[in-house]
């Protein structure tokens, strides 16, 4: 399993040779679109974990180049069907077994809408379960006590947390998820891309490095292999 960074919460992830996009938001975003051309990306399936434009806005250009399809809640599945993109629809506490691997749908606590104010369906995450690895991304959200049912059903290998406080859990409300989810490797997003969510990226390192955990901040188009 490859993970590829391309800001805010963006992913790129190859899963037994499939290429899955989440969150895309790169044309948008200062920091990424003079690194990422965002017309070059490779997409089977895009991943939405939730309707605000800075996790949706490239989505609908690269499912249309890609024939990608669109995986997200029942309510952002149906926006995106309605301009003739091919969907899968989920829901809270689903999981469903596509050619990559099993995902499930999990919970998440934030809000989601449109840029245009149109509603957005309720936030979540996902884990994914391929390639005898396993990776929880908990999209935009706080702290919540629901990440503790994830260790119940899945041994993860890493979480993808969002770290910028501000819109979402920051630096010690992450070490605490990490807790929550069993997992002491992480990979930060949701940070740097403007004002209120910029993080000191030594002190962040240097917290979790006290608590035992590795936090992972990796640059725009840097990649991992679990």
């Amino acid at each position: 399993m490859k993970i590829t960074f391309y800001g805010q919460n963006c992913l790129g992830i190859e899963i037994k040779g499939k290429h899955i996009i989440v969150d895309p938001f790169i044309s948008g975003n200062d920091l990424a679109k003079d690194k990422i051309d965002v017309d070059s990306l490779k997409a089977d399936y895009i991943l939405l974990t939730h309707a605000h434009q800075d996790h949706t806005l490239d989505a609908a250009r690269i499912a249309r180049r890609t024939g990608a399809i669109i995986v997200s809640n029942f309510e952002i599945a149906n926006h995106y069907e309605a301009k003739g993109i091919e969907v899968h629809p989920m829901n809270h506490g689903g999981s469903w077994k596509f050619e990559f691997g099993k995902v499930k749908f999990v919970n998440a606590i934030h809000t989601s809408s449109f840029p245009d104010g149109s509603y957005g369906g309720q936030p979540g995450g996902f884990v994914i379960e391929g390639e005898h690895k396993n990776i929880y991304i908990a999209g935009d959200t706080a702290l919540t006590m629901d990440m503790k049912l994830i260790p119940m059903h899945t041994k993860l290998d890493l979480a993808i947390l969002p770290i910028g406080d501000n819109f979402t859990m920051g630096i010690d409300d992450a070490i605490i998820a990490s807790d929550f989810v069993q997992c002491d490797k992480v990979l930060g997003v949701h940070y740097d891309t403007f004002g209120y969510i910029e993080i000191d990226h030594e002190e962040a390192k240097r917290k979790f490095y006290d608590a035992n955990k590795d936090l992972m901040l990796l640059e725009i188009g840097e990649s991992i292999e679990l």
